[in-house]
């Protein structure tokens, strides 16, 4: 199980998961993730139960990444106590986690393989969970785990990317139109 070597304070405040991860949402060692939907707290021991579900199922063939470490303790008071008496002694660890958080990335496997490992490991985890790829940017999701498929359809994805091809054409049509006008503009100046 992963916790710190050491930390300044035992005890820590509960705190917010407002918002979304600005931090460690982009694939930065494999070339397959496994990105979080939600905002939750991960035990320690969901991490390792993901983590061990996806070398069994690789067979210890790739290489894996954990990105997250739970470096928050988690508090809790004996059962049948009665209230008062001071905050709890801590439990275990927690990382919290908020949407777009990379949490594991995979390398030396098949995108199939891949896909599957994620898959299993999505199954430990408390939260909805999305594969990415390196290949489609930093967060083209194309399956969800847990959820009904939210990918879009061929048809759909062909109508995007005709929208974004005619934007790009249309925005360096404009940029060369400014261009002109300004070199018109100093022609007429001198």
């Amino acid at each position: 199980m992963l916790m710190p070597k050491r930390v300044k304070h035992r005890k820590v405040m509960r705190g917010r998961m407002k918002g979304k991860a600005t931090r460690g949402n982009v694939i930065s060692n494999g070339d397959y993730g496994l990105v979080a939907s939600d905002s939750c707290w991960i035990t320690s021991n969901q991490i390792e139960a993901a983590r061990v579900a996806m070398t069994r199922y690789i067979k210890r063939g790739g290489k894996v990444w954990i990105k997250i470490f739970p470096d928050k303790p988690v508090t809790q008071k004996p059962a049948e106590t009665r209230m008062g008496s001071g905050k709890g002694s801590p439990e275990y660890w927690v990382a919290v986690v908020k949407p777009g958080r990379i949490l594991f990335e995979i390398a030396g496997v098949s995108e199939e393989s891949a896909r599957e490992a994620m898959r299993l490991a999505a199954h430990k985890l408390p939260i909805k969970c999305k594969f990415v790829s390196r290949e489609g940017g930093p967060l083209f999701a194309d399956t969800v785990f847990w959820t009904k498929a939210e990918a879009p359809t061929a048809a759909e994805t062909a109508a995007l990317d005709d929208k974004e091809a005619t934007a790009v054409v249309s925005e360096s049509e404009a940029s060369d139109a400014k261009v002109t006008k300004e070199s018109d503009g100093e022609s007429n100046e001198g």
